[in-house]
């Protein structure tokens, strides 16, 4: 592999990484959660336990705040389960404090003076609650060759400008850096935004992030190059619709 091919690959991942870390994407939370876990003699990281009984019911409550519920079902155009998102499933909700309890534990390798930035960020943003799932999709809906994986994280922010703050960064992050192509247009959202990887390299990335109310989306997919642009802002306008419309059937 070419040294100029190898930097190419890391400014990629460094960039999927951050912008994930940005929206609290499931690529970065899965990724960092693995590493955390990989030395067999380092306990495998836990969410904190309630200190009192009301707090532990205001988390049962705060837990099911309905987000799954907003996201694609399985079976949809061929959208089945997607791999494990580690310990969590393909499947996962958490409250608030959960949320914000994550997102900060992946985070926890950044450089300092980042990870106290990114902290801030995350403390401004005042989770209410987030979902997760992985989508797979098979050769005979994707492509005749191919399946396509989807990672889709809803965070319930407490006010839409917070969400409409969280969308323009990432979105504006990725649009500076000289790493990732535009993305095809996301119709009837215009503030949602699709971002490709480079062509030419084995494995393919795309990025969404846009948000409905005060709920923030983020969509990762990831193909065998080249991804198809086209499909990924199929399935991204119809996880959007979906909250925009929750009544479709489950």
């Amino acid at each position: 592999m070419s040294a100029r091919r190898s930097g190419r690959i890391a400014a990629v991942a460094g960039s999927v990484l951050l912008a994930c870390a940005l929206v609290g994407g499931v690529g970065y939370t899965v990724v960092t959660v693995q590493d955390a876990d990989r030395d067999p003699g380092k306990p495998t990281w836990k969410f904190p336990a309630a200190a009192e009984e009301g707090d532990k019911a205001k988390e049962d409550s705060a837990s099911k705040s309905g987000l799954s519920a907003l996201m694609l079902p399985f079976g949809t155009d061929g959208y089945e389960r997607g791999p494990d998102l580690e310990q969590f499933g393909p499947d996962a909700e958490f409250s608030g404090a959960q949320a914000t309890a994550l997102r900060k534990e992946s985070i926890k390798d950044l450089p300092s003076s980042s990870r106290r930035q990114l902290e801030k960020l995350i403390d401004k943003e005042r989770i209410k609650g987030m979902a997760m799932r992985s989508y797979v999709v098979g050769r005979a809906d994707y492509n005749v060759t191919d399946a396509i994986t989807f990672g889709v994280t809803l965070s319930r922010l407490e006010s839409r400008t917070a969400v409409r703050q969280s969308a323009t960064s990432v979105n504006g992050f990725l649009a500076a850096t000289d790493v990732f192509r535009k993305g095809p247009k996301i119709v009837g959202f215009k503030d949602a935004e699709c971002f490709l990887s480079p062509k030419g390299e084995d494995l393919a990335v795309a990025l969404c992030t846009g948000y409905v109310g005060d709920v923030l989306v983020s969509v990762t997919a990831d193909a065998p190059d080249p991804i198809d642009g086209a499909f990924v802002a199929k399935f991204f306008t119809a996880q959007l619709d979906r909250i925009d419309d929750p009544g479709q059937a489950v």
